[in-house]
């Protein structure tokens, strides 16, 4: 039972939350071509990521943990891979008006175009936040790995009386001309917006950094739809590059500080304000990394707050002999005789007798056959690696169906895709 205090505390976190009516909108239509061949075909939100999830999970979790239920998913390129996953993995329950998660495709309702940009693509979809009828419009993006309270970016928004807030991640400074930058007053208050500047804006108070935009954004809903009507007029379609800059001298914009945003269940050992974009296969392989170890930098173990994956129907893992090091096996997942050392591998895998596979990434209903060897390779969905071949780093001959990434990592494309690579 829960105590009288632990009774204020939700009372007061949820408070704002009851005042307020929220639409969620997901830009999902990410191309994702620098996972090349990850996103051959399907787009970056679509691409699996841990024992039993895709990177939509993680932006998808965020929003129902923080009891926004009614969310628009805007898709475009190579969508139909993520549209059949949602349908399968994320159907909320159908009597409750405003519960829903609603894939929505690129309906050209005012021209032949489709998306040209994250601010055209909400604006195309503007009679679905005036049916809704909103007090406020969460856009978020689809494309990264961390867990995130948005409720208390609510609660923030709502105490400032903002039209808008970004949030905002701390970064090093000596990284911000990689960034959109916003240029904040102590109490968040943003006095700037810069795509990449050549002389990053600090945080008040610490010079070694900047705050850079997650490309999440809280609008007041009047303020939402005045906005983009002007960047249309405009012929100008994103919020990083005209809306938010287009806003600053008008309107209260605030940068809401990602590092304050608690997570229940988080482990002392975990990074705190832990937020990937892994847009790049060297970037995808080191946030799996992250989920390795005794402690890990990112602990995917969290009953507070769950990431919630696909629905399975494969049996546990079944392990007959070999050596495991420091490695995720998920259900379905058959190995003989094998040894896997700093490696994932999901759901359906069989490894035979021999295998070895070192600091590597094994997809759904892998086959390795017998004394294969991969070394720092991403094997892809549905392939059999054939006997004895070595490949990845150490091996003296190229595997013909290899794509071998600048920072060295092996991708083998799915067999699907091979055909047509």
């Amino acid at each position: 039972m829960l105590s009288l205090a632990s009774c204020i505390l939700n009372h007061v976190s949820y408070s704002t939350m009851a005042r307020q009516k929220v639409l969620g909108i997901i830009l999902a239509g990410g191309r994702g071509n620098r996972l090349f061949p990850l996103t051959f075909e399907r787009s970056k939100p679509a691409v699996p990521f841990g024992g039993r999830y895709r990177i939509i999970d993680f932006v998808l979790s965020n929003f129902i943990n923080s009891r926004i239920f009614a969310t628009y998913l805007l898709v475009q390129y190579k969508s139909q891979s993520l549209i059949e996953y949602v349908r399968e993995n994320w159907v909320l329950s159908s009597i409750i008006q405003d519960h829903f998660v609603t894939v929505v495709p690129p309906q050209m309702r005012i021209g032949p175009e489709w998306f040209q940009g994250t601010a055209d693509a909400v604006f195309q979809n503007l009679n679905l936040i005036r049916q809704h009828k909103p007090d406020l419009v969460a856009i978020f993006g689809a494309d990264h790995i961390y867990r995130m309270d948005i409720r208390q970016m609510l609660d923030f928004h709502v105490q400032n009386k903002a039209d808008v807030t970004v949030a905002a991640r701390p970064i090093p400074i000596s990284e911000g001309s990689s960034f959109g930058i916003i240029a904040a007053d102590n109490d968040g208050r943003i006095r700037g917006f810069e795509e990449k500047p050549a002389k990053p804006a600090p945080i008040p108070n610490d010079s070694k950094h900047a705050y850079c935009s997650m490309g999440n954004y809280l609008f007041n809903t009047d303020v939402l739809i005045d906005a983009l009507v002007d960047a249309q007029k405009n012929k100008q379609h994103d919020f990083g590059a005209y809306v938010i800059p287009s806003l600053v001298k008008t309107k209260q914009l605030f940068a809401y500080n990602f590092s304050n945003n608690i997570i229940k269940g988080i482990k002392p050992y975990e990074e705190k304000g832990y937020w990937r974009d892994v847009g790049t296969i060297k970037a995808y392989w080191e946030a799996h990394q992250d989920l390795l170890g005794e402690k890990p930098v990112f602990d995917l173990n969290n009953e507070l707050w769950p990431i919630r994956p696909s629905y399975s129907k494969m049996p546990p893992a079944k392990i007959l002999s070999g050596e495991i090091v420091n490695s995720m096996i998920s259900s379905g997942a058959l190995i003989k005789n094998a040894t896997i050392i700093n490696s994932l591998l999901r759901r359906g895998v069989t490894v035979e007798d021999g295998v070895e596979v070192r600091d590597s990434i094994i997809m759904d209903r892998v086959t390795l056959k017998k004394g294969c060897r991969l070394n720092k390779v991403i094997v892809d969905c549905c392939n059999v690696i054939e006997e004895g071949v070595h490949i990845g780093a150490g091996s003296k001959e190229h595997y013909m169906r290899a794509h071998l990434d600048p920072s060295g990592i092996t991708v083998i494309a799915s067999e699907m895709q091979s055909a047509k690579l």
